[in-house]
């Protein structure tokens, strides 16, 4: 067989021992570039690519390259960024981009009014990586075997990391797959329905809450977005604790996701916390400068525009904590491109993407830590400076005092002052307190983390 048939054999073997997200984006972009006698060379669109496969995947390619073809004894990866098609020219670049970016503009706005889904966000679109892959893996277990896999499953993260395409993409495979009722809320959302079918029990003396929560108990997998939402909502809590266990006692799936792991939701009701850890939490971190790389480079596949690896890697180096603004800047790129016939420059795309590149000096005050941390605990800010002694809110007190001498080296007895002349025995007790359980407990320190991204964020 020639170069492409070898090659087509091994792909079809391998996509029986990866997951299709991990398939579609390590994997499908591949192919043969040459063979020897006795070694290979795989073509790969990026570095990251290479680099992934090299040392992820290439005792599991070598394996399989060898049943096909037993003479190959060595396997290698080359960067060959247009080996599936050639360049057009930059008319018709342009007018496929153009049409290309009105395609996806129609199919963003095309959401489901059934299930609330938006048919874009799928797994082949997900760029997997290490600081989301246990999320990812987790996610696409539960699209495969909804109900059973991982029950409740609870996703969380810092904003733009994406969660809400993870909790999308498991909607729309079940829903592809399998004849499944299917339905995704914002947890605002859930809020207003259960406020207004209680409203209208008041004023029309009708059963509308019991139809809402009806509605619920057909599903087979239920997604809310954003349960920190749920905080203090008490009659809320209670509605949605009933429509959780009826789902969960019939095996439908319910997926999460949330800014902060459960036991980091201030008044969240104990036996809904317990619901909620009861299935799988998995976490997404901040991505490292491989994996903003690698999806950069995913965006400008994707909508086909061609970008120079010196200008994704400064893009990569700039915008380091949020892949929403990671994906804006290469439409920013291609809007550009669209628009003029003069290529990318560095010197273009720094002055284009100023706003989002500017990295700011890390200042901050008292009070933006004062806001982070209500606002985290779901506090009124001077409840921070009350006498009382409650946990839920003397614990977000010795945070925010840890966080004014760590942010701010402000001084013991100046932040005992802040707090209403207390000592400054009591600020030195909060600040090695709060420090022994960020090094001693990592979901204390993933807590800490969460609340400066609130802190430093624009």
């Amino acid at each position: 067989m020639n170069k492409d048939e070898l090659w087509e054999s091994v792909l079809a073997q391998l996509q029986f021992q990866v997951s299709k997200a991990n398939f579609a984006t390590w994997l499908k972009n591949t192919k043969i570039a040459q063979i020897t006698e006795e070694s290979i060379l795989i073509a790969v669109p990026n570095t990251f690519s290479r680099e992934w496969l090299s040392k992820k995947y290439h005792h599991l390619i070598f394996t399989v390259l060898k049943e096909v073809a037993p003479e190959i004894k060595k396997i290698e990866y080359v960067v060959q960024k247009d080996f599936s098609t050639p360049s057009p020219s930059k008319k018709s670049s342009s007018q496929t981009a153009t049409s290309e970016t009105q395609q996806e503009s129609f199919e963003s706005l095309r959401v489901d009014p059934q299930t609330n889904l938006n048919p874009r966000y799928t797994f082949e679109r997900f760029v997997v990586a290490p600081f989301n892959e246990l999320a990812q893996a987790s996610a696409w277990a539960v699209a495969k075997n909804p109900g059973h896999s991982y029950n409740p499953l609870l996703i969380y993260g810092g904003v733009g990391l994406g969660k809400t395409h993870l909790l999308q993409a498991i909607g729309n495979e079940v829903k592809s797959q399998k004849k499944c009722k299917v339905k995704y809320l914002s947890a605002e959302n859930l809020v207003s329905s259960i406020v207004n079918s209680i409203r209208n029990n008041r004023l029309a003396g009708s059963n509308s809450i019991a139809e809402l929560k009806q509605s619920f108990y057909h599903l087979d997998l239920l997604i809310i977005d954003d349960v920190q939402f749920l905080a203090g909502k008490e009659k809320t809590q209670e509605e949605f604790f009933h429509i959780f266990n009826a789902l969960y006692e019939h095996n439908k799936q319910i997926v999460l996701s949330s800014d902060r792991p459960p036991s980091a939701i201030a008044t969240l009701e104990k036996r809904l916390r317990s619901r909620f850890e009861g299935g799988m939490v998995a976490d997404i971190s901040q991505p490292d400068y491989e994996s903003r790389l690698a999806i950069l480079e995913a965006k400008a596949r994707d909508i086909n525009i061609q970008v120079s690896e010196e200008i994704l890697s400064y893009i990569a180096n700039r915008v380091q904590h949020n892949i929403r603004e990671l994906e804006g800047a290469i439409q920013r790129l291609r809007a550009y491109q669209n628009l003029h016939d003069d290529p990318l420059s560095l010197y273009k795309v720094k002055s284009l993407l100023k706003d989002l590149t500017d990295t700011p000096h890390r200042i901050t005050t008292p009070q933006k830590i004062f806001q982070a941390v209500a606002s985290f605990y779901n506090l009124n800010q001077q409840e921070l400076f009350s006498l009382t002694r409650k946990r839920e809110v003397a614990w977000p007190r010795q945070i925010a005092m840890y966080l004014l001498r760590k942010e701010l080296r402000k001084s013991f007895p100046h932040i005992g002052s802040i707090f209403g002349g207390k000592d400054h025995t009591t600020a030195l007790y909060a600040y090695r307190k709060i420090e022994k359980e960020v090094q001693n407990d990592e979901q204390i320190a993933e807590e800490i983390n969460l609340i400066r991204q609130r802190i430093y964020a624009e």
